[in-house]
């Protein structure tokens, strides 16, 4: 038998941090002094990540907690996450804020297809965190402001809400069309919306 079978599919990189998962909380979020706090995900439907960061006054991250309801998938990649933005010293909040699952998955070694949209976890949580530590510090124009557009008008879908459905792991536009319902209506804005969510699966996946 292969070893990647006797991992479930996962590398051994990633049965590593699952293992042995890096800068766990292990002390009470009170006692932490954090930051900046973020929180994603819903534990009555699935996973569930939290993540705190101290930051330094050049704004570097110098330490990065957090803690997670969830998968192999959304451990291994949220303890990798931590390794990376805290690796050297800490990175700049402006570098962490560029992190896309793509690069967590290559320090990985990869994960298995229906467990990608679980990488998204960490950074969702940790670009909450980020946001959060600049609105403590009264710099809440550096938060870019994400603004939705409609892509099609006959349901109401906008580019953010493809962009959401392929960060949680939508793989082709039939399966868009079932979770959202984009283009079955008048069938107009199929063109653009497969546009739209070919450029965000390159933009996060590769």
């Amino acid at each position: 038998m292969m070893e990647e079978d006797n991992n479930f599919g996962y590398s051994e990189t990633v049965m590593d941090h699952f293992t042995n998962p890096r800068n766990v909380l292990k002390v009470s979020e009170d006692n932490y002094h954090a930051s900046g706090v973020g929180m994603v995900g819903n534990p009555t439907c699935g996973d569930m990540m939290k993540v705190w960061i101290k930051v330094t006054n050049d704004d570097r991250i110098e330490d990065l907690k957090w803690k997670t309801f969830g998968c192999a998938s959304a451990i291994g990649s949220t303890s990798m996450m931590s390794e990376m933005v805290t690796e050297n010293g800490g990175m700049k909040i402006d570098d962490a804020l560029k992190i896309k699952p793509q690069d967590i998955m290559d320090r990985l070694g990869g994960l298995p297809s229906i467990k990608i949209h679980c990488s998204v976890l960490g950074d969702k949580a940790l670009r909450a965190a980020i946001h959060d530590h600049l609105k403590k510090t009264g710099r809440d124009d550096l938060i870019e402001e994400v603004k939705a557009t409609t892509i099609c008008d006959c349901l109401g879908v906008t580019d953010l809400e493809i962009e959401e459905e392929v960060l949680e792991g939508c793989t082709d536009f039939e399966q868009l069309q079932e979770r959202t319902k984009i283009s079955t209506g008048c069938g107009k804005c199929r063109k653009k919306a497969n546009e739209i969510f070919e450029a965000n699966r390159v933009k996060y996946f590769g």
